[in-house]
Order: C-alpha cells, then structure tokens, then sequence
C-alpha cells in the first residue's frame, strides 16, 4: 500500500525539485547581477570595469582614478623618459626601504622571518602558449574588424558614412590646434570617471533630451541622403 502512495507523490517532489533548480542562481533564471550571453571571463571583466567607472568601490576607484592622472599630468609637464624614470626610482626607493627595515628588525629581533617578499617573488607570472594564442586571436578580431571599416570608408562604400568621416576629421583640426594628445587623455579621463556617475543619477532626463536630439539628426540625414544621387536610388530599389 506504501508504493502507489510514493508514486503519487513522486511527480509533486520532481516538480517542486524542477522549480527549485530554475530559481536558483546557477540555473535556467538569470539573476539581475548577471552578465546575460557572456561568458565567465569576459563578464567579470566587464563587470569589474562597470564598477571601477561607476564608483562602486571608492578607495579602488580613488587610487586607480588618482594615480593615472597622476601620470598623465606628469608626462604633460616632463617627457616620458623622466616620468619613467621617476616611478620606477619611487618603486625602488619604497620597496628597498621596505626590505632594508625589515632586515633591520630581523636582526634585532633575531627572527627568521625571511624575505618579506617571498610570497610575491613564489608567484608564478609565466604566459603560457595557449593564453598567448587566446589573446593574440582575440586582438585579431578586433583588427580585422578595423581593417574592414578603414576600407569600407576609404573606398567610399557608403557615401553618408565618409562624410561623416570627414566632417569629424575636419572638426578634429581645430580640437588639435588647441589640445595636444596628453590634455585629450587627461579630458577623457575625467569624462570616464564623471559621465557615467551623473548618467545614472540623471537617467531618465539624459535619455529625453538624446532621443529629441536623435530624431531631430535623423530627419536632417534623411534629408540629406534624399538629396544625394546615389543613395536615392538605392533606397528606391
């Protein structure tokens, strides 16, 4: 009698065993942390850089933020051999010191600590061959997806898209004639660190005035193409 009771029982507890595996984390409901169509390499580094630029952790994104303009405001007052020069004397100068003191106390404590940077020294740093390969097909992607786009505008493909090109060029002569590569850096690393912060804070009247802007560019290249020979007979075809 205790059988048939099992066996009507048993489609229950697989149901609710079913339920249980698609709500859980690892299963067929994605989370809202997650990285949708990502693998785990790629997702956490994008998610690493999403909170860096996002201010999740102020001290990392303070020191990473603070040091990189550091350099840059270094290499727009002296050249790159001397800003080189000088962090590696600062890096030698803090972990030589560091070394030195430790030897110190060592000796007067008359401990066997060892170095005090044997656990960094033990690391194994290699690249292995296959990482290597992984890296250099990844870049490879990245420059034949270049490549592609340098021809297509070069060789006029799309007429609208090369003069959009040159129009950016053109304006690119005065922004040169005014900053020079290291202030562009400096610029674009303020605007990395500051934009995405007000986007999220001020999403929803960003996005209203980018659509009005967007539709409003839309109709005036639409006009344009309308106007041009070639592309209205391609849109008529």
């Amino acid at each position: 009698m205790a059988e048939p009771s099992a066996a009507t029982q048993s489609p229950s507890v697989s149901s609710s065993s079913s339920v249980a595996e698609s709500s859980a984390p690892g299963g067929g409901g994605g989370s809202p942390g997650a990285c949708p169509a990502l693998g785990a390499k790629s997702c956490g580094s994008s998610c690493a850089v999403h909170d860096l630029i996002f201010w999740r952790d102020v001290k990392k994104t303070g020191f990473v933020f603070g040091t990189t303009l550091i350099v840059l405001l270094s290499l727009a007052a002296f050249s790159v051999i001397s800003v080189v020069s000088y962090l590696i004397l600062a890096l030698l100068s803090v972990t030589i010191s560091f070394r030195v003191y430790k030897s110190v106390i060592q000796a007067v404590q008359k401990s066997e600590e060892g170095h005090p940077f044997k656990a960094y020294l033990d690391v194994d740093i290699t690249l292995s061959s296959e990482a290597f390969h992984n890296y250099v097909n990844a870049a490879m992607v990245h420059i034949n997806r270049a490549l592609k786009l340098i021809i297509r505008l070069f060789l006029v493909e799309d007429l609208v898209d090369s003069l959009k090109l040159a129009v950016f060029m053109w304006l690119m002569t005065y922004v040169g004639a005014v900053f020079n590569g290291i202030t562009l850096l400096i610029l674009a690393e303020l605007l990395i660190f500051s934009v995405p912060v007000v986007y999220e804070k001020y999403k929803i009247r960003i996005d209203h005035h980018v659509g009005i802007v967007r539709s409003q560019t839309k109709s005036v290249v639409e006009q344009i193409q309308a106007k041009l020979p070639g592309i209205a007979k391609k849109k008529a075809e």
